[in-house]
């Protein structure tokens, strides 16, 4: 099999991506998602301060295994010469690749001038990954937003900046940051992006279907597609298979598999608790899964996930609990 692309000297086995989402691309998702035909792991998006002072939930959340490399780290910082700090710190840790997180739309990190923030600052950008591409050995990449919002959409000169001061790799989510997830991703834009460049273009943005897939490839001609919020609670996403192709029996089965992942690495309480986020997704496009969510997030043990879904399930024809 041949590499679908290359990270600098990097091979990546396939095109799907599962895109970095605090809370939910920590570890035994990104693991589920790679036994699905996943490429490559982006971790959860960490804070540099965090890696500076030393912070053991900063450090957690870039916890990896060796079957998810090619692995990424993300980080997000409004401070170019702190970011070089922490990267060269957590470059000891053995990633494959650091990303940079210029694409965060939370009022709390760019309106702070972090993520999609440094948008509006590309001479900083420009410093940025000099310094980074020339104190760190592994591939550095950039995540980027088209702009700070429609007047201001310098993605093309951000692409440019971040070619000629050595990124291996850009992702482009097609909207700005002033559109958070409103609106319809351009892609158009990041065909633009993928024509003025000559490292690899990862798609992002609107990615919901397996028709989607194929029709941004065709639109922007890139290397690799991102895929973010769709991919929460629906793993077989990349294996190409659209969520009303999931049988009931299916679903209970990887709901009750992913929550004996999350206990095992957060420990029982803490791992039943973060699942119920994952759980609520896992029941989209149910027969009246409104009606089931309220009792899967005050659920207090696996048991009562478990036998909320699986009766629900069951109540309805077109689907059968295993």
């Amino acid at each position: 099999m041949n590499p679908s692309f290359y990270i600098r000297n990097i091979p990546v086995y396939g095109e799907l991506i599962l895109a970095p989402m605090a809370g939910f691309s920590d570890m035994p998702y990104r693991l589920i998602c790679r036994r699905f035909g996943m490429s490559m792991s982006y971790t959860e998006v960490v804070s540099v301060s965090g890696i500076v002072w030393n912070n053991k939930k900063t450090f957690k959340l870039l916890d990896f295994k060796e079957e998810e490399r090619p692995v990424t780290f993300q980080v997000v910082g409004n401070d170019e010469y702190q970011i070089t700090e922490a990267c060269k710190k957590i470059e000891q840790l053995g990633p494959d690749i650091i990303d940079i997180n210029m694409g965060c739309s939370v009022s709390d990190i760019a309106g702070k001038g972090a993520g999609a923030g440094m948008l509006k600052y590309p001479s900083k950008i420009s410093k940025m990954f000099n310094n980074l591409t020339g104190s760190l050995s592994v591939p550095v990449t950039g995540k980027i937003r088209l702009g700070w919002d429609h007047k201001t959409r310098n993605y093309l000169e951000v692409s440019r900046i971040l070619e000629e001061n050595g990124a291996s790799l850009i992702a482009v989510h097609g909207r700005t940051r002033s559109q958070y997830f409103s609106g319809a991703a351009d892609w158009d834009a990041i065909a633009e992006v993928k024509q003025s460049v000559k490292i690899p273009v990862i798609a992002n943005g609107d990615v919901r279907t397996v028709a989607d897939i194929a029709e941004i490839k065709k639109r922007t001609a890139c290397d690799g597609v991102m895929i973010g919020r769709a991919a929460i609670g629906h793993p077989w996403i990349f294996q190409y298979k659209d969520r009303e192709n999931i049988s009931g029996s299916e679903k209970i089965e990887m709901i009750r598999y992913h929550l004996d992942c999350m206990k095992e690495y957060y420990g029982y309480a803490i791992g039943v608790v973060l699942f119920r986020k994952h759980a609520v997704k896992y029941i989209v496009g149910l027969p009246k899964a409104t009606e089931l969510r309220p009792y899967i997030v005050k659920s207090k043990s696996a048991e009562e996930i478990i036998s909320y879904i699986a009766a629900h399930l069951n109540r309805y024809s077109k689907y059968e609990a295993a």
